[in-house]
């Protein structure tokens, strides 16, 4: 699967599971400020920097959704997959 494909798959998931996906420019803050998930009035929003390589969005999204309960909704088995595996730190690409 390309890797805009994969995003857009986990996008969608973080969807299914009540999550608002945002892409911001980061770098206008001022600040040193990460991508990660915050609950803005009631609602839950991953704030991604859209600065970010795909690869590294890829990576970032998947390590959310390995926290969250997932078992019970339908997921492309590709996605499965890597939300299911053990962390690897080997730096290969999403």
């Amino acid at each position: 699967m390309k890797p805009e494909q994969l995003y857009q798959e986990l996008k969608d998931l973080a969807e299914k599971l009540s999550i608002t996906v945002s892409e911001q420019n980061l770098k206008k803050t001022g600040l040193n400020v990460k991508s990660g998930l915050c609950k803005v009035k009631g609602k839950q929003i991953f704030i991604m920097d859209k600065h970010k390589s795909i690869h590294k969005k890829n990576k970032i999204l998947v390590s959310l959704l390995k926290e969250l309960p997932h078992e019970n909704i339908y997921i492309v088995p590709v996605i499965r997959e890597l939300i299911s595996e053990p962390e690897r730190d080997d730096g290969k690409r999403l």
